[in-house]
């Protein structure tokens, strides 16, 4: 419904104009008349009407100036100027304040009625366009907030390498210069544990408190796991890696603060690790945050801890990377459900720890703890149930401790397997039913993911494990089928049956087409 404000010195004009709109047209309404100039100042101040009929030749302050003013308030407003002098004058002053309209008295019906039909679908298309921006811009903030977590997550485990801080700066418009990790644990006062709801409502908090607070860094937040939640902290400028402990504590202590009036009956702890200068050494940042988080339980009192390299003076950059490239072996055996590359992957990472630690039983119990929360995370982006990591006590034997984690391993393993072999194979092909039912529509992998109820970054993983193709792949091979059956109808244009698979582009269906058939859609339709 758009609103009109008539302004005109003469009532008989206003009441004549207001009739002849309200009378024709359905989706306007005539929220008010004005007799001079400042009372359309006033009126358009306080209503914001869409269209102002304004009337040039008015005692006190005119229409030119009305207009000049009106424009200051809302520059949205739109006039459609009227007048009995024919002069250019008049015409080149209002058109320099960006009125198009201009109509004369005495004006006939047919006048009023097409610059109103103008402005009203320039209006209309204007607002449609912002509704657009507005979606598109919806839509990229909540792709960009996926991708991000999926990124944290990815990082955590060591599966991402190709993803740089200069793609992420050049996606959020700054110059990213390192990253670090937060590791933030809420745990309860009391020996009772938190409830799930707690835990959704800190998690949604959390990311807020961040937001509200953290302004020289960019930040990710990661998903949430039991009462952990990893957060990448990407510095825009070098000093703020050289300064990031007085950045991070300040950051801190904000949180802190606020967290103390939101939950009176928790309380957090944070675990930090260094900065490093590359994406791919940002995994060895987390390490360093969870280490420091386990120390924290050794000292109550302290509220967060910044972590350290990771065994520097006895671990050599070749041992750690070793380390590490296990650890991802291993965690990949682990999704693949693949018990034997598990041993074989476990005994070797036990071996690389041992060869390191000369079998150090507190840094094995540290190494197991560290990769059981990594397995935790995993797991629960892949909607598998898991039950807490293993209780292993230092003072058992070495061979004891081993055990222990072999045989808890195990256990992952197979619920692994049955989660594949039942819900996962389960999920996919409700995933297909999804694409092949609604292939004709905007669908996106970060949808049918969100369908099936598994995180983009897995559900992609499992699709191309599981049919040998990528989901797009597996789309256009969708939609390309049907346009084949479509050709056949003679009397359906090629662009018609392009937007009847989803496409908008008749030229980029084209290109795809051919691509998979070797001949462009009217080769194709001229050879069948």
């Amino acid at each position: 419904m758009l609103k009109i404000l008539i302004v005109d010195d003469e009532v008989l004009e206003r009441k004549g104009l207001a009739k002849i709109i309200t009378d024709s047209i359905e989706d306007v309404m005539v929220i008010g008349e004005a007799a001079n100039g400042r009372r359309a100042i006033e009126m358009a101040l306080e209503h914001r009407p869409d269209i102002i009929f304004m009337d040039i030749k008015m005692p006190g302050i005119d229409g030119v100036q009305a207009v000049k003013e009106i424009k200051k308030i809302d520059p949205a407003i739109r006039f459609i100027m009227v007048s009995a002098f024919n002069t250019f004058e008049y015409a080149k002053e209002v058109m320099q304040q960006g009125v198009k309209e201009y109509i004369l008295k005495p004006s006939r019906k047919q006048d009023i009625l097409e610059a109103l039909e103008r402005v009203s679908f320039e209006i209309e298309g204007e607002r449609k366009q912002r509704d657009e921006q507005q979606s598109l811009r919806e839509n990229l903030n909540r792709a960009v907030s996926i991708a991000q977590k999926e990124w944290v997550s990815s990082l955590l485990i060591n599966q991402v390498q190709d993803i740089t801080f200069d793609e992420w700066g050049q996606l959020l418009g700054v110059e990213i210069t390192s990253g670090y990790i937060m590791l933030f644990s809420l745990q309860p006062k009391e020996k009772s544990e938190l409830s799930a709801s707690d835990k959704l409502n800190w998690y949604a908090w959390l990311k807020d408190a961040l937001k509200s607070n953290v302004k020289k860094q960019e930040i990710m937040v990661g998903p949430i796991t039991e009462t952990q939640v990893p957060v990448l902290f990407l510095c825009k400028k070098t000093a703020e890696k050289i300064h990031f402990k007085s950045y991070a504590g300040s950051i801190i202590e904000t949180i802190h603060t606020l967290i103390q009036k939101q939950f009176s009956h928790a309380e957090l702890r944070i675990g930090v690790g260094l900065p490093y200068n590359h994406a791919h050494e940002l995994n060895k940042s987390y390490h360093e945050a969870v280490l420091a988080l386990q120390k924290l339980q050794l000292t109550p009192k302290q509220k967060f801890l910044f972590g350290v390299k990771l065994g520097a003076a006895e671990i050599t950059p070749a041992d750690k990377s070793g380390i590490l490239e296990m650890e991802k072996k291993l965690l990949d055996a682990v999704r693949m459900g693949d018990v034997t590359q598990v041993m074989f992957l476990f005994d070797s990472f036990i071996n690389g720890q041992a060869t390191i630690k000369n079998i150090d039983p507190h840094f094995v119990k540290k190494s197991f703890d560290e990769l059981f929360v990594l397995l935790s995370r995993m797991l629960h982006d892949l909607g598998v149930p898991y039950e807490r990591k293993p209780v292993i006590d230092e003072s058992e034997t070495m061979a004891s401790i081993l055990e222990t984690g072999k045989v808890h391993l195990m256990s992952i393993v197979q619920q692994v397997q049955t989660w594949r072999n039942n819900h996962a194979k389960g999920m996919l092909h409700k995933a297909k039913e999804y694409i092949e039912n609604h292939y004709a529509e905007s669908i996106t992998l970060e949808l049918v993911a969100e369908y099936v109820e598994l995180s983009p970054f897995y559900f992609s993983k499992l699709f191309k494990d599981r049919f040998g193709m990528t989901f797009i792949d597996y789309l256009t091979e969708i939609r390309i089928k049907h346009a084949k059956a479509q050709m056949e109808d003679q009397a359906k244009s090629l662009k018609e049956i392009c937007f009847s698979i989803g496409y908008n582009d008749p030229n980029y269906f084209s290109r795809v087409f051919k691509k998979l058939t070797g001949l462009s859609p009217t080769e194709y339709r001229k050879a069948t």
